[in-house]
């Protein structure tokens, strides 16, 4: 094991004595548990490709390594050369998500998958955390210089970055990074009237969608009349958990698995259930509650705004991401293609996962570099 001294004043001893120990080993355990439950869930879904049983998760295993480069990578940094590195990729990634609408091919009704080398990218993935450190940083200018038309800009750029996901159309990541942005803006002091504000443009969107996406209005009735269409997907799901009880069958040894659709993304929780217990699953809720909790533990003792408003951020958007996809699973809400973090097979969301973590660790490190909590430009 490696270890360093109190005294060391090398780039990674600095970091292992200045970093949350504690964030970073939930991190990496729910990494390795994302392996685990690869193994048990991605066979089936192989097998009926024509792919050997673990072809899946030798994938998974090869993208471990690099998201693990990402998240110390990203944590070894300075947070003002973290903020610089990510309105840069907020531009990249915009312009990739953007193209989507012209260069992707459309699967299942939606434009959201780049093709480059052999290997589906799905740049939203990565557009979510840099959008949230760019919007925070809007934030905190238009607190620091009332001058400057920061607020205008985030909401400008919230806009810019929606339209381009309902056009693909990707509603679910829309809302979800609508909601993040909008924790932001009510963190960042946001006048009253403004969450009303705020509350009718979401009311509106969801209306919109409704009327004008076919297959979102098909999940919400579906959701709230299950007898109105096809259930099957999220009706197997909750058969898993039933069979698996309070232990499970044990691993490897689940059957609703194989007839699961998604069983190894969206609802690789359900075969958790199935095969690991009900237990399992509270483990795997509780790890998930300990970042958040820890995360905002963390940053209420910030009080540089951009180091908050962007910390807080990324603590939204892992808290927000698990809840959407435990709660598809268990019924809680309509139908929708989230992962959950680190542990859903993708390897655009570990490593854009890696990414949001990694900046929220060097976000969160007990000292700011000589910064002395504040940020130049």
């Amino acid at each position: 094991m490696i270890t360093f001294g109190r005294t060391d004043n090398s780039v990674l001893g600095r970091w292992w004595w200045t970093v949350d120990r504690w964030l970073l080993s939930a991190i990496i355990m729910l990494m390795a548990a994302g392996v685990l439950f690869a193994m048990a869930a991605s066979p089936p879904k192989a097998i009926g490709l024509g792919l050997p049983a673990f072809h899946f998760v030798l994938r998974q295993l090869y993208f471990i390594p690099i998201a693990l480069a990402l998240l110390v990578g990203f944590s070894l940094l300075t947070p003002v050369m973290t903020r610089r590195v990510a309105i840069l990729l907020f531009g990249v990634f915009y312009l990739c998500t953007l193209s989507t609408l012209v260069l992707a091919p459309e699967i299942k009704g939606s434009q959201r998958w780049l093709f480059l080398g052999g290997m589906a990218v799905q740049p939203s993935e990565f557009l979510k955390p840099m959008f949230i450190v760019t919007s925070a940083w809007m934030f905190a200018q238009s607190k620091r210089n009332e001058d400057f038309p920061g607020s205008a800009i985030a909401v400008l750029l919230c806009c810019v970055v929606m339209g381009t996901l309902l056009l693909q159309p990707d509603f679910g990541q829309a809302i979800l990074m609508f909601t993040v942005w909008g924790a932001q803006f009510f963190l960042a002091g946001l006048p009253l009237f403004m969450i009303g504000v705020l509350a009718i443009a979401g009311v509106a969107a969801v209306i919109g969608a409704y009327l004008l996406l076919p297959h979102v209005a098909s999940r919400i009735d579906r959701f709230l009349d299950p007898a109105s269409g096809d259930t099957y997907q999220v009706s197997t799901a909750m058969d898993a958990f039933t069979a698996g009880g309070f232990l499970g069958r044990g691993p490897g040894e689940g059957v609703v698995k194989r007839i699961l659709p998604d069983a190894h993304t969206d609802f690789i929780f359900a075969v958790i259930g199935e095969e690991f217990g009900l237990i399992a699953c509270l483990i795997i809720v509780m790890v998930f509650a300990f970042v958040v909790l820890r995360g905002f533990l963390k940053v209420m003792r910030e009080e540089d705004p951009f180091l908050f408003l962007a910390s807080a951020g990324l603590i939204v958007l892992f808290g927000m991401q698990a809840i959407i996809n435990i709660s598809v699973n268990i019924q809680l809400m309509p139908a929708k293609g989230m992962t959950l973090p680190f542990v859903s097979y993708g390897g655009s969301s570990l490593l854009s996962m890696a990414m949001t973590m990694g900046m929220l660790l060097c976000f969160t490190r007990r000292n700011h570099f000589g910064t002395g909590g504040r940020l130049s430009i």
